[in-house]
């Protein structure tokens, strides 16, 4: 594992203790979705707000830069400019756990900025009284030409892979989705499929999350922190969750495709 995984999950894991609140998912299980943020549903939707997940971020979730505007979802990042690092970046995170399916979302970002992490991802850890089980797309901002993608099971990462993106996040909206069954797991971008993974997957259901921070830590991975010179976003079109079973539920949908 490398210092950046390491320290990143550990402070993950140890943070966030606000969270072992929020509710569990139903015992049978919650109903597909597909939401397009024509607001912010606060029965569906958590906001991170007041703290950091650790000293690798040198940022605070902030409520005030998560915002629903035109049917978007804009994940802002606002550097402060008192120069004292009190930097503001946003997260939000269902309420509901989802246990395999298919988890999509469209999404873009605005900008090109390195030591920033713009994603789309599921998780669940120990600050929820689970084991850490996370599948992700993360797009590090300083090259927006690809998105990483990866899993963690039991803390420990898994399944990693570099895609490329055409064209790049930020000059036009892609489609990220991946399909979690219990013996495997596919990674689409808008529709095709980019990566496969059949061995050691997580097995605990997990939380939907949209997060977009910084670091100037973990530089050998996201690269050095260079403050943006205006707000940035990720933004975020729509988010989807399919059943496992179900048929297409929107034209958009990886599994329309997949029918097709």
């Amino acid at each position: 594992m490398s210092p950046r995984q390491t320290l990143l999950r550990r402070c993950f894991a140890a943070s966030l203790p606000l969270l072992l609140a929020l509710p569990a998912a139903a015992q049978d299980g919650p109903a597909s979705f597909r939401e397009d943020f024509d607001r912010i549903d606060g029965k569906r939707w958590f906001i991170s707000d007041g703290w950091t997940n650790g000293p690798h971020q040198n940022c605070d979730w902030s409520q005030k830069a998560v915002r629903a505007e035109d049917g978007i979802l804009k994940l802002m990042y606002f550097t402060d400019p008192s120069g004292q690092g009190k930097n503001r970046c946003s997260e939000i995170q269902t309420q509901e756990r989802y246990l395999h399916g298919t988890f999509e979302a469209r999404v873009r970002t605005d900008h090109r900025a390195s030591g920033l992490n713009a994603a789309f991802f599921s998780y669940i850890g120990p600050v929820h009284g689970e084991p850490h089980d996370e599948i992700d797309f993360e797009i590090l901002t300083r090259n927006t030409s690809s998105v990483d993608v990866n899993t963690y099971v039991s803390g420990e990462p898994k399944n990693g892979a570099k895609v490329a993106l055409d064209p790049p996040t930020d000059e036009d909206w892609h489609t990220f989705s991946f399909i979690w069954e219990p013996e495997r797991i596919r990674w689409f971008v808008d529709g095709k499929l980019v990566h496969e993974a059949t061995e050691t997957l997580p097995v605990t259901a997990q939380k939907i999350f949209f997060s977009h921070w910084s670091t100037d830590v973990l530089t050998e991975w996201m690269g050095a922190y260079r403050a943006p010179q205006k707000p940035v976003a990720l933004e975020v079109d729509w988010v989807a969750w399919t059943a496992p079973g179900e048929a297409c539920q929107f034209p958009e949908s990886v599994l329309c495709q997949l029918e097709n």
